[in-house]
This record gives structure tokens, C-alpha cells and sequence, in this order.
């Protein structure tokens, strides 16, 4: 049995690595300030300190525990929301890291998971975009996730053993399908279900790369004692070219209706596309993600039609 740190686990993706830890029989401890997650979320038996992970006072409570890894997951999620305190998104996402890898290494924990983003390559051309690929962030979000890859190259030259895992548009039961401003499936979802009417930011030809959240803890919890992926960064995504226009027909195919669609102006930061090449996903960890879209959204719609009083 080990002993885990995972931050962010009272929202979608931190509860679900959290969860899974758990029913493998293992510790955890969560710190979350329920900013956007929700205490319900975290799993039976995980230890909750509530607080910024940015926190000094937050940090101490932690009492000098010493974790086999650290999972940070926390943190402001939402490039658009970046731009309304871009301070509060450093604190919360790099800041923050530079917390726990302090913390970690105080106390003799160096393997470090970081939870980054595919926000970090900024405008991209129209083919499977690599770990190589060029880094140039449009939102406040994504500069804070790239720096806090950097102070973890860095760290590394100290004692850590650090892994970025830049997540890609990661779904699934357990979203958040409150928040109307991240989460392009919840997002679609939560309005399709509410109002039958789904007001689109930005063109229908827009594309991203969706991936469930049951191969997004997969891939994340295999890192964890594969050496070959101690100082590395993996794109966490299926490879598959999705647009917006797709998306919308898979889910009204879904709901088994008709939904109306409005075009708007997009958001600040936006990228117009972006599709990963996970050929080191899987030379390198020997990862595939197992679940398509189709059922991926089939699963999200049953949960979430059962949990509509949560949007």
C-alpha cells in the first residue's frame, strides 16, 4: 500500500484519481479550497485539508508526511477565466508548484506528477501536434502551466523526479456541469439538458482532441513508478481529430433529440485546434486510450441526465 498526495480532489479529475487510489487500497490526502469543486466529490476515506495548495499555513498542516507522490491536480482550470485575475492563476497553478515541490523534497518525497495542460502550444497547424512541438500559450493558464514545467526541468537538477503530463479536452461523468465558462462537452451538455439550446463560443470548425476520464486516470497513475517516465512530458489525449460541429452531432445523437445551436464570438485565448500525436503515450508508457468518443459521450449523458439537479 502506498501513501499519496493528490490535490484537487474534490474536482473531476483529482476525484477520480483519488477514488481510484483509494479502492486499490492505497492512502491519500487531498488539499482543496473548493473553488470549483465540490466537497461530495471527494472519495470516502481520503484525508481533506481544506486551502490554497499556494498556502504556507495550508502546506504545514501536511505535518511533515512523507508521500510516496505527489499528484498536483489542482488548480484554475479554465483559459478563459485565466484573463479575469491572471495573479489568482499563477498562484493557483504555479505558485502552488512551487509549494509542494518544496515540500516534497523537505521531506524526501521526489516523484512529482504534474498536471499540465495541452494550452501550453498556443496556435498550432492542422496535424497531430507532438511533445517536440513548439510552446507558445495564448491564455494567462497556459504560461502558468509551462512555467510550472519549467521550475519542475529545473528542480530536477536538485533531486526530483518530476513527470508533465499535458492533459488534452478531457469528459466524463463526475464534470463539473455548473461551470458554463470550462469544459467544452460539460459546457454543451449542461445547456443541451437545461434549455435544449446550446450557444456555441467561436466557429463549428473549430477541433479538439477529447479524452475520457477513466483512460485520463489510467495513463496518469501508470506514471507514477515507471522510471522511463521520471523527467518526461506525455500528451494525455486520443490522437483524434474532433470538431465542434462533430461534437454537437454526437450529442444530439445522444440525447436522442433536437437541440438548438447559436454561434457567438469566441473567448480570449481560444485556440482554434489542436489534435496530439501520442506516439510517445504509447512507445513510451505503452499506453492506448481505450474509449471512443461515442461511448464515452453515451456514458456522460446517462450520468449526467440522472444529475441534472446539479446543473
Amino acid at each position: 500500500m502506498g501513501s499519496y498526495l493528490v490535490t484537487g480532489a474534490a474536482g473531476f479529475i483529482g476525484s477520480a484519481i483519488a477514488r481510484r487510489l483509494v479502492t486499490e487500497g492505497n492512502e491519500v490526502v487531498t488539499i482543496d479550497n473548493l473553488s470549483t469543486g465540490f466537497l461530495e466529490n471527494i472519495p470516502e476515506g481520503v484525508s481533506f485539508i481544506q486551502g490554497n495548495c499556494q498556502d504556507p499555513d495550508v502546506i504545514e498542516k501536511l505535518r511533515k508526511k512523507c508521500f510516496d507522490a505527489i499528484l498536483h491536480i489542482a488548480g484554475q482550470s479554465s483559459g478563459e477565466i485565466s484573463f479575469d485575475n491572471p495573479s489568482y492563476d499563477l498562484a493557483t497553478n504555479t505558485e502552488s508548484t512551487l509549494r509542494l515541490i518544496s515540500y516534497g523534497l523537505e521531506t524526501g518525497c521526489t516523484r512529482f506528477i504534474y498536471a499540465s495542460s495541452m494550452s501550453v502550444y498556443g496556435t498550432v497547424a492542422d496535424t497531430a501536434i507532438d511533445e517536440k512541438h513548439v510552446t507558445y500559450p495564448l491564455s494567462f493558464y497556459g504560461v502558468g502551466k509551462l512555467a510550472s514545467e519549467h521550475y519542475m526541468r529545473i528542480y530536477e537538477t536538485m533531486g526530483l523526479r518530476p513527470t508533465a503530463l499535458r492533459y488534452f479536452n478531457v469528459y466524463g461523468p463526475g464534470q463539473n456541469m455548473s461551470n458554463l465558462r470550462q469544459g467544452m462537452v460539460s459546457i454543451f451538455l449542461a445547456q443541451a439538458l437545461e434549455t435544449g439550446n446550446v450557444v456555441v463560443k467561436g466557429s463549428p470548425d473549430r477541433y479538439r482532441d477529447f479524452i475520457y476520464i477513466d483512460d485520463v486516470v489510467d495513463v496518469t497513475l501508470s506514471t507514477i513508478a515507471n522510471e522511463k517516465a521520471v523527467g518526461e512530458v506525455f500528451n494525455v489525449g486520443t490522437g483524434v481529430k474532433t470538431t465542434v460541429e462533430k461534437l454537437l452531432l454526437l450529442i444530439k445523437d445522444g440525447l436522442g433529440g433536437d437541440i438548438g445551436i447559436e454561434f457567438s464570438s469566441g473567448t480570449p485565448g481560444d485556440q482554434k485546434g489542436i489534435y496530439a500525436d501520442i506516439t510517445k503515450l504509447k512507445t513510451v508508457l505503452g499506453f492506448t486510450p481505450k474509449t471512443v468518443l461515442k461511448d464515452g459521450l453515451e456514458s456522460m449523458i446517462q450520468w449526467a441526465s440522472k444529475n441534472n439537479s446539479n446543473i
